[in-house]
């Protein structure tokens, strides 16, 4: 699946399918150049039991590493898969 991303100013997301109605999307808002907010992930049902969201963080993920972004993530989704993957704690906000 391709997983695109879509930010205007401070606000963003990556999604899945089309920008004006995604299949799945994980939305954040930029806290700051270098911190980023998960706020909402959210993943159709036609989606569900894929492993969506799970690919959705792990982009999100890959793009902090590139950008030398930490993450907060505020989603509890997000969040609860941070929890679970210890991989992904060097973009963690500490």
């Amino acid at each position: 699946m391709l997983i695109e991303q879509e930010q205007n100013g401070h606000k963003g997301m990556f999604y899945i399918g089309d920008v004006t109605d995604p299949q799945a999307a994980m939305t954040y808002t930029m806290a700051a150049p270098d911190k980023m907010i998960i706020d909402h992930t959210e993943v159709s049902d036609a989606l569900r039991g894929k492993n969506v969201g799970l690919q959705l963080v792990h982009f999100a993920v890959g793009y902090a590493r590139t950008n030398n972004i930490k993450i907060i993530p505020l989603c509890p989704f997000a969040r609860s898969v941070f929890k679970k993957k210890k991989e992904f704690a060097d973009v963690l906000v500490n």
